[in-house]
């Protein structure tokens, strides 16, 4: 900035716009300028204060072309000086950055304004959804957390949520799969079995749901269940029921565990949900032990072994005890598909797994196929349960 174009005057300009009740335009913008300006700023000096203020009022402010680079996952914010961007391969530096601290509280607060949501030194943290960054987005999911809580300054976590649309063939393709794997998931299908994607965060689980779906008999109905939509498989009958958080008075909240129960009542052929992570998975698991087979979910977990310890968490959240989990679990879930990240970055998947109980009556995930290893020692379970439900193999 010049010596004309200051802190001072900028901070003047967007507290006049502020009072405004006029959209800030660039010509509404301009105008300001002049005002508080008082005439003195040269062409130059308008066009440099214009693009500065203009960027901070529209979109995501300096934040919106990063998010709109193809590919990109995540834009994270810890301080004006550090912008962090996943473009599918790790977190790298953004190459973008915000004037001062001031700013990017501005930011936060204006785009959880935008998501219909408070953030201010009461309430100093928001979830939200923001509209898409293009026509192949759903949305922008937001979090952020204003200083003091956090300590080095406002803090923002932008998710784009791109609509997982691929098919298994282009997963295959890919290189997701090793060989053998992509028959028996095609099988896993057609035979109605039930079965839960896990892996860690950005791994792909939500991208091979959709796939998976993708290969459903097209005379079935899915209902899909979604805290967030980004299931968009490749189906001529799907109905989506995306839950949402309460409004700036508290009221009109409707989550996953609700839209369970609703799903029941709407002939659903195979229930899906998006990503297990409450008391839902209780619902879940009673849905698909009366009648529903072939339904699907996804959950966090790094590793298949440490899946029973996490639904357990969560059951425990609807009040199902340990005993009973395991019950429900061994009933209505015949497979465990583990996705994993590989150091180059691509999404693969890691494992095949079934559930086996031991003498204490608690499940086990145990390997049927890996990457590594081909067939398991649960491969022969697998087999057999795929043989009870499509003839002999």
């Amino acid at each position: 900035m010049t010596n004309w174009v200051s802190t001072d005057l900028l901070d003047r300009v967007r507290g006049r716009l502020a009072g405004s009740d006029r959209d800030p335009t660039p010509a509404v913008i301009a105008d300001a300028l002049r005002a508080e300006a008082g005439g003195v700023l040269g062409d130059a000096d308008l066009l440099a204060a214009l693009h500065v203020l203009d960027t901070e009022f529209r979109g995501a402010g300096v934040l919106d072309s990063v998010l709109r680079e193809p590919g990109v996952t995540d834009v994270l914010v810890t301080g004006p000086r550090d912008v962090w961007v996943d473009r599918g391969s790790g977190l790298r530096r953004a190459g973008v950055s915000f004037t001062d601290e001031a700013a990017v509280r501005r930011l936060a607060q204006r785009l959880a304004l935008s998501a219909g949501r408070r953030l201010d030194d009461a309430q100093p943290w928001v979830d939200g959804r923001l509209p898409g960054v293009d026509r192949d987005s759903f949305g922008v999911r937001l979090h952020a957390v204003l200083a003091p809580v956090a300590q080095g300054g406002t803090c923002l976590s932008l998710r784009v949520l791109r609509p997982a649309s691929q098919g298994l063939s282009a997963l295959a393709e890919s290189g997701a799969f090793a060989t053998g794997s992509e028959e028996l998931l095609r099988r896993i299908v057609s035979g109605r079995l039930a079965f839960l994607v896990v892996g860690g965060t950005g791994t792909g689980k939500t991208t091979l749901l959709a796939a998976l779906l993708g290969e459903v008999d097209p005379a079935e109905r899915i209902i899909c269940v979604e805290d967030a939509a980004e299931l968009a498989p490749s189906h001529p009958h799907v109905v989506q029921l995306v839950a949402r958080p309460a409004n700036v008075e508290g009221v009109g909240q409707v989550d996953v565990r609700d839209l369970v129960r609703q799903a029941l009542r709407m002939r659903p052929d195979r229930i899906v949900v998006g990503e297990v992570r409450g008391a839902e998975v209780v619902d879940l698991l009673t849905a698909l032990n009366t009648g529903h087979d072939g339904g699907a979910g996804t959950v966090h977990a790094n590793s298949p072994d440490e899946v029973p310890a996490r639904l357990e968490a969560l059951a425990a959240l609807g009040g199902m005890d340990r005993a009973a989990l395991h019950s429900q679990f061994a009933a209505a879930v015949q497979v465990v598909l583990h996705v994993a990240r590989e150091s180059s970055g691509r999404r693969v998947l890691a494992s095949i797994g079934v559930l086996e109980r031991d003498e204490r009556g608690l499940c086990t995930v145990v390997d049927a196929w890996s990457r590594q290893n081909a067939h398991g020692p649960g491969y022969d379970t697998l087999l057999a349960v795929l043989g009870r439900r499509e003839g002999p193999v």
